[in-house]
Parts: structure tokens; sequence; C-alpha cells
């Protein structure tokens, strides 16, 4: 079901974000994202006596992190082929950082924290944070279930993660009704 009807108006900015996992060959998994902005008018930028024209990319970004089954980041490229400067491709490299680094409960953290401000791209570090879920989506939905099987006692990721999974919520006493809790 869309949104309800809007008052009039007008489109000033349109950005496209897609993102896809792939399993490899090789039992690794690829998480890519690609970021459009354009403008359905003639944008000026600071610093440029030509205007972009309207719909020609003010942003044409890539992003993909090689993770492995346990997600851990094994690699990440970066693309930049639209920018508004040309210093901006520079920051594909700033990605390197997160080599290593897993994606599990604070990903979004993790990435701010070696991203954030003049540490990187502000578009590339904002792909990210959602290319941790559409990883863990991705990875998740192939692994076959008797693999997943929480670990008795312990309290599963889920909880407490979203809405539906609070813990006072109807899924997680009908999934796990050891660790749910009544609404006070």
């Amino acid at each position: 079901m869309p949104l309800p009807p809007s008052s009039p108006r007008r489109e000033i900015h349109h950005r496209s974000i897609d993102m896809r996992a792939y399993a490899r060959d090789d039992g690794l998994y690829e998480v890519e994202a690609r970021l459009i902005d354009t403008k359905p008018f003639p944008f000026e930028r600071l610093g440029s006596p030509v205007p972009v024209p309207p719909g020609q990319h003010l942003h044409d970004l890539w992003v993909r992190l090689t993770v492995s089954a346990d997600y851990v980041v094994q690699a990440v490229e970066a693309s930049s082929d639209a920018t508004p400067y040309g210093v901006c491709k520079e920051a594909e490299a700033t990605l390197q950082v997160l080599v290593g680094e897993r994606i599990v409960k604070g990903w979004s953290n993790t990435v701010k924290s070696r991203l954030r401000g003049v540490a990187s791209c502000t578009h590339l570090m904002e792909m990210l944070i959602p290319l941790g879920t559409t990883a863990f989506q991705g990875i998740r939905g192939v692994v076959p279930r008797q693999d997943r099987i929480d670990t008795p006692g312990q309290v599963p990721a889920q909880i407490n993660s979203c809405y539906a999974y609070r813990s006072e919520g109807a899924v997680v006493m009908r999934l796990w009704p050891e660790h749910a809790r009544r609404a006070d």
C-alpha cells in the first residue's frame, strides 16, 4: 500500500540506492551498493562555473564488500563514477580500514567511527551501513537452517534488534517464549 496522497509538490532531488548480495563460487559473499543523485533542474556546484544539467548524475558511487560466511570483511572496493569534485575519488581508498572488521551488532558505529567527517566520503560511508544489513540478509538466506539454531541459554541476537523482535512483543513470545518479557 503506497503512502497517502500528498500536498501539491514538485521534485527537487532524486536519490536512488540499489543494494544486492551475491554468493561467490569460492564460498565468499559480495554485497554491492550503487548510489545515484540527480536533480530535475540545472544545479550549480560551488566553485564551478558550469551547472550540472538536469538529470545528469551529481553522484554515481559504487561500493562492494567481500565477506566471509562469518561476516568478516575480506575486501572493500569502491568506484566514484560521478562526483562533484575530482578529489572525491581519493576517498575510495579510505574504506580499506574496514577490512578485517566483522559485520555484527555495532557495525554502524564501527563504520561511523572509522569513516566519519574528513576520514572519508560521507556518501560512501552512508552506503556501508545498510550494506551490513544487506550482507546479513543475503548470507542468512542461504545458510542452511540447521546451521542457524540458537545456542541453548543464549539470548538470540534478533531479540530487541527491532520493533517486531522486541522482548515483550508477540513475535518473541511465539519464537522464544523463554526470553520474552511481559509489557509493564
